[in-house]
């Protein structure tokens, strides 16, 4: 990696590595002797003593690239490891195509995890038995950096004694995953699961080979393949992700219906889940011949991972480790074979902490949609989709970030913290990629986007200062690569890196106004970068965004304004996604917002999911919150009224993955409807600023960084109350609208008041046309108007 700025040496030592390289390592890398395929599964198992149970047995576990772990015969870790990178060991330089290049050219460190094994382990012998899946290769997509080789790193520390990985360990290629199964995808780096049960290891049974009780002595040794650090593996950094939260097996939705046990038709066998789920799945069968094929795959026509069992004869279980994705899953099991149990695994990024219940039919489709769809596009990373792709854009993690903080708790705010310094610690010449980090593919757009909408927008959600110190140099060299114009506006620029797609968003076909819109961005992003350096106290940075915004601002209006629109080209652009970042990024005046909504905002449904959250906040941020909702409405009936469609397209009305990432109509409910937003970083204050339209019935629930805020009302009548929970050290700014106290009746926690009142822990702050101000202190609130 080529440093953006002189001072970014500092930033990389101070911020990323004394933690991560602190530990002392006397464990070995070690593989299976001669076992050097892609897609291969080697199993491991390591046998020692106890005198004492610790109460604490933190394992330090590197593999590449994923691990199952059994201590004692019990699962501890379902699905360990991390694919990607955290960080370059060194520099180097990207060529097209990028993945094909020899793993030694690009070398990178190395994730770790640790594991608590104290709850697990026994006086006398304790057996330590580790599945280690190795993908062994990269796709063009770029999210995982491969090594070029297989590898199990492990290290307990106790009092007094070390168990390390080592030629000690027994490893044994696992003889019955296929690494040929199936079909390798260009896209999706994992691969479909073969299994054949004539050759296994006692899977899934009693006599496992990771109980205690199995007899691995006929098993090889370990081959010794290297120390850390150390190529090809170097640095080992700690995962500071909290490991995937497994739900366990469960139940189909229709497992009533199967009146199992049942003996197989040949037919599909299809089992329904709650809602468009990353699953692996699950059966136990009984057979009275071998070598009968069982296929496991979803209704999602753009699945990739598929998984093929091999039968043999007598009762049997599997469970496929490659994830999939859909509605639904599908059994195609030979006819004859007796089916006792079908089930699931489902692993998630925590869980959905935010909620909604409304009595507005439309908005809580969408809020349950778009949460389902947060959550089946996050796992290792933040995906634009869990099946054609499960890509890092970070122009799709920008619009989940608009509405993350809203639906997820701690453990998706940490993996957006991951987003965000993978996509820095991978840039290169100055330049961060909109998809990477394995590959610099460049889109400026996603890029500007991304400074506003995702690293301040994560910095106001958490208050996290040193992601923003260590963010603000990359963002201000990737600023400063555009040079301004005698019109004072930014040059266009298609690119600054060789790989890179002067791409702006789906939708329409030549409806978008490039030049515009990459103003609009690049004055967004100079905005969001002057923040960064205003709290950071580096005057030199914020004084050059606001010399430059100042002169894009001064500049815009004239260049662009056609009388009635935003437009490069009047004749035949009136482009929705350039006029609605006019109106969000201020460029706009407020005089300008009725022509721009009316001529282009109303009638002109050009933009993908990806800008149409942006097109309904410019909208209400314009005073138009009725058509604001009727549009989005509008773009969503399709989806809306698909009553099996638990998650969202990701193209209007229903094309592409049905399950993109950059749908975010929360954002809009949330944030304009609900109306909360935090106004200090980390939530410490925020405002309440509803928008009732024509709903009876509302309560949002936000999982902020400083606690559960929940808000909400009730409408019977003439009469509204709502209702407010503030979290101890915060405060909340409360804007009650007028029109739900007409009649100037207005009671607070049961007292009648006056408008302007003062109570213990409410103040008055000021009163306008359409709102009244109080600032609330933490606990409950009830406003009762009429």
């Amino acid at each position: 990696m080529k440093l953006p700025t002189p001072l970014l040496p500092f930033f990389l030592i101070a911020v990323t590595l004394p933690a991560a390289f602190a530990t002392e390592w006397s464990a070995k890398w070690i593989w299976g002797a001669d076992v050097e395929t892609e897609n291969s599964w080697v199993a491991f198992r390591k046998t020692f003593d106890l005198e004492t149970i610790p109460s604490k047995a933190n394992a330090s576990i590197a593999v590449d690239t994923k691990f199952w772990l059994w201590v004692n015969g019990q699962l501890v870790r379902f699905e360990g490891g991390r694919p990607g990178a955290p960080s370059m060991a060194r520099e180097w330089q990207r060529v097209k195509p990028v993945e094909e290049m020899p793993a030694s050219e690009k070398p990178r460190n190395t994730w770790y995890q640790e594991v608590d094994l104290a709850p697990y382990l026994v006086e006398g012998e304790n057996l330590v038995a580790i599945l280690v899946w190795h993908w062994g290769r990269e796709t063009h997509k770029g999210y995982h950096i491969d090594s070029g080789k297989g590898g199990l790193f492990f290290q307990l520390d106790l009092a007094g004694q070390t168990v390390i990985s080592d030629r000690s360990w027994k490893a044994l290629q696992h003889p019955a995953y296929d690494p040929q199964a199936g079909e390798r995808d260009r896209n999706v780096i994992g691969f479909d699961i073969g299994f054949d049960a004539n050759k296994s290891l006692g899977d899934w049974t009693e006599n496992a080979w990771y109980n205690n009780k199995y007899n691995a002595e006929q098993w090889p040794v370990a081959a010794e393949k290297g120390t850390a650090p150390g190529a090809p593996w170097h640095e080992l950094v700690r995962d500071d992700i909290p490991p995937l939260q497994d739900h366990g097996l469960m139940r189909y939705v229709n497992h009533g219906d199967l009146q199992l046990p049942l003996v197989s038709d040949g037919l599909d066998i299809r089992v329904k889940l709650p809602f468009n789920k990353q699953v692996t799945p699950y059966f136990e069968i009984e057979s009275d011949r071998a070598d009968e094929t069982i296929t496991i795959t979803t209704d999602n026509r753009l699945n990739r991972i598929d998984a093929f069992y091999t039968t043999r004869p007598g009762k049997q279980s599997f469970e496929s480790y490659s994830w999939m994705s859909g509605h639904d899953v599908i059994y195609r099991i030979p006819a004859g074979i007796t089916v006792h149990d079908l089930k699931y695994r489902w692993l998630s990024v925590g869980e959905i902490e935010g909620s909604l219940s409304t009595s507005d039919s439309d908005l809580q489709r969408l809020w349950d949609m778009g949460a389902n769809t947060l959550m089946v596009c996050a796992r290792d990373n933040f995906m634009d989709c869990p099946d054609r792709e499960r890509a890092l854009w970070i122009g799709d993690v920008a619009d989940q970030t608009s509405y993350l903080f809203y639906v997820m708790g701690h453990d998706g705010r940490a993996l957006l913290r991951r987003a965000i310094r993978s996509t820095f610690l991978f840039s290169e010449d100055g330049t961060f990629g909109a998809l990477g980090p394995l590959r610099l593919r460049e889109l400026p757009g996603q890029s500007m986007q991304f400074v506003f909408q995702c690293v301040w927008e994560y910095y106001l959600n958490t208050g996290d200062r040193e992601t923003l110190e260590f963010s603000l140099p990359y963002i201000h060299a990737y600023l400063e690569k555009w040079e301004m114009g005698d019109n004072g506006l930014p040059k266009y620029l298609p690119g600054t890196s060789p790989d890179r797609w002067d791409w702006i968003d789906w939708g329409e076909k030549d409806t978008w106004d490039k030049p515009v819109i990459q103003v609009a961005l690049y004055f967004a992003a100079l905005q969001a970068t002057q923040r960064m350096a205003e709290e950071l106290g580096d005057t030199e940075i914020a004084d050059w965004c606001a010399t430059r915004g100042l002169s894009i601002k001064a500049a815009f209006d004239q260049t662009y304004w056609t009388g009635n629109y935003y437009s490069s080209d009047p004749e035949t652009l009136q482009d929705d996604r350039a006029n609605a970042l006019a109106i969000l990024t201020g460029l706009a005046e407020p005089e300008r917002f009725e022509p721009v909504v009316k001529n282009v905002l109303i009638p002109n449904h050009y933009c993908s999911p990806h800008y149409e959250w942006m097109v309904n906040l410019a909208m209400f941020d314009a005073g138009y919150p009725e058509a604001a909702v009727e549009r989005m409405a509008t773009r969503y009936r399709g989806q809306i009224d698909r009553k099996w469609l638990t998650t969202l397209y990701e193209k209007f009305p229903n094309g592409g993955s049905y399950n993109h990432a950059w749908n975010a109509p929360n954002a809009i409910i949330a944030r304009r409807i609900a109306g909360i937003e935090p106004t200090v970083p980390g939530w410490k204050e925020f405002s309440i600023t509803p928008t009732l339209l024509d709903i009876r019935q509302l309560h949002q629930k936000v999982p902020s960084v400083a606690g559960n805020i929940e808000f909400g009302w009730e409408r019977v009548d003439r009469k509204t109350v709502f209702t407010i929970t503030i979290p101890e050290g915060t405060q909340a700014h409360f804007k009650l609208p007028k029109s739900a106290a007409p009649h100037n009746s207005i009671t607070v926690n049961g007292t009648q008041v006056q408008q302007n009142a003062e109570l213990p822990g409410l103040k008055f702050i000021n009163e306008t046309q359409d709102r009244i101000t109080y600032t609330l202190q933490p606990g409950n609130w009830i406003f009762s108007t009429q």
